[in-house]
């Protein structure tokens, strides 16, 4: 058995002993008690995946450099990623529980996700080798975990991917009056998305990004000014609704995962200039998405009433619902392209990290980063277009990992510092808030996982039921 000492960015130390962990270097501390050297506390496993080193160590001989991020930009690639499809399902929500429980909820999560978003990025910053939600399960639980979390990762990046490319169909079915099949413009839409993924570093995508948190906004506008200049007539609303487990829990998931962007923190992060910033970029990200949502369900709902349809645009006029969704389109394709652009990084640091082909511009590097966009678009795409139930899997999808991603993994991260870096048990002892909000957060991951899968599968049940289920590869 070995063991190990962590030093964080706070100065901290703390003992751990982990049973995977062999050839440790042992030495007694001022107290008495045994420690051990973390250079030498190392698997091949872990050397291989890096250590203790940043995946993206500064060097000037590097040909590509990756540490380029400022917090500015970084916060407009999480608004264009996480603000997108977002917005599209939420005032349905209203229309289920009512507008006062939907707002409060919906803000709540905003505040949540901030507070998550601050345990993650701690743990990253006491973890400069993080790079993905695996490196911090290898941390936390093992190889295994790594495993899992690499998955769920790359499966969730896929699936929102695929969900861009349905939303991208949509738009240009709208403005086109469905004068093309749609299998046909998902691929068109695809090929799109996979130049915007191509880019190796994350800078020659900040501009996209400006871009595209622009239009969602602007479009989210013209929406709400569509809705007021064009209400549906003798609309009701609901202040407040009683209703069943399985309804109220399936309009719970819509602000639910419309803050579900957390998975990606590492992988930007790991890109900034001074990580010690990314906070700032949290703050933008969290406050804009918590505004924004309120006001645009609200006013979405108060306008059109509980015939409000998801995606909201479907509600609107087709005068207006074709401006907003035109406006919204490269909002669609960056998102898509931007999804699979990290999927496709996480395996490509996966393979290749610390080698060559990561930091320079080899053949092998370039070869095998493209065939990962192509096959990344091509699997998204697959998916949108054969799998009938693909709208239904991104729910699971989206339960399975995004719960954790964005709420429960966060207690973890902050149980496993507080333990390793703050003094152990007694540590944990001294902070009686800290620890029971992680263990809170932990439990509202867990439920919002088990629920969300539940509501998702009976969803699919229903659906096959009711004969509401297409076909692959129609139009």
């Amino acid at each position: 058995m070995g063991g190990s000492v962590y030093a964080g960015a706070n100065g901290g130390a703390g003992f751990a002993f982990f049973p995977y962990l062999v050839g440790s270097t042992l030495f007694i501390g001022s107290h008495g008690q045994p420690y051990v050297d973390e250079s030498t506390s190392m698997t091949a496993e872990k050397q291989d995946s890096g250590g203790s080193r940043d995946v993206f160590a500064e060097d000037g001989a590097h040909q590509i450099q990756y540490k380029t991020l400022s917090w500015q930009a970084v916060s407009l690639l999480m608004i264009a990623e996480i603000v997108s499809n977002g917005i599209l399902s939420l005032p349905s929500s209203l229309a289920v529980v009512g507008i006062v429980p939907a707002v409060i909820l919906i803000v709540f999560l905003g505040i949540f996700g901030l507070y998550t978003a601050k345990l993650l990025i701690d743990f990253k910053l006491n973890h400069p080798n993080v790079h993905t939600m695996g490196d911090a399960g290898y941390i936390m639980f093992g190889p295994v975990a790594r495993e899992v979390l690499a998955f769920g990762t790359v499966a969730f990046a896929l699936s929102g991917s695929g969900s861009g490319l349905l939303s991208s169909q949509q738009a240009l079915s709208t403005l086109s009056n469905q004068g093309m099949c749609s299998m046909y413009l998902v691929i068109i839409t695809g090929a799109i998305a996979l130049l915007i993924s191509l880019p190796r570093t994350l800078d020659r995508l900040a501009w996209m990004g400006l871009l595209s948190a622009a239009v969602i906004t602007v479009a989210g506008f013209i929406a709400m000014i569509g809705a007021g200049v064009d209400p549906v007539p003798g609309r009701s609303l609901t202040i407040t609704a009683s209703s069943n487990f399985f309804e109220a829990f399936l309009a719970v998931t819509n602000p639910v995962f419309a803050y579900s962007g957390h998975f990606m923190f590492f992988i930007l992060i790991s890109e900034m200039r001074r990580p010690e910033d990314a906070m700032k970029a949290a703050w933008c990200l969290q406050g804009f998405a918590t505004v924004f949502y309120a006001v645009f369900s609200v006013v979405m709902y108060v306008y059109i009433g509980n015939t409000v349809q998801s995606p909201v645009l479907f509600s609107l006029s087709p005068a207006w619902a074709k401006a907003a969704f035109g406006i919204a389109l490269p909002n669609f394709l960056f998102s898509s392209g931007l999804y699979v652009h990290t999927a496709t990084k996480l395996v490509f640091v996966r393979i290749f990290r610390h080698s060559e082909h990561v930091h320079s511009h080899t053949l092998l590097g370039w070869t095998v980063w493209t065939l990962l966009c192509f096959s990344g678009v091509a699997i998204a795409a697959i998916l949108a277009i054969a799998v009938p139930i693909f709208s239904y899997l991104i729910g699971i999808a989206a339960a399975l990992f995004a719960a954790w991603y964005t709420y429960g993994l966060a207690g973890f991260f902050w149980l496993h510092d507080a333990y390793h870096l703050k003094g152990g048990v007694e540590g944990l002892k001294r902070r009686p808030v800290g620890t029971t909000l992680a263990v809170l957060t932990i439990i509202a991951g867990a439920f919002i996982c088990v629920a969300g899968t539940y509501v998702s599968i009976k969803l699919i049940v229903e659906a096959y039921a009711n004969g509401q289920v297409g076909k692959p590869f129609i139009c």
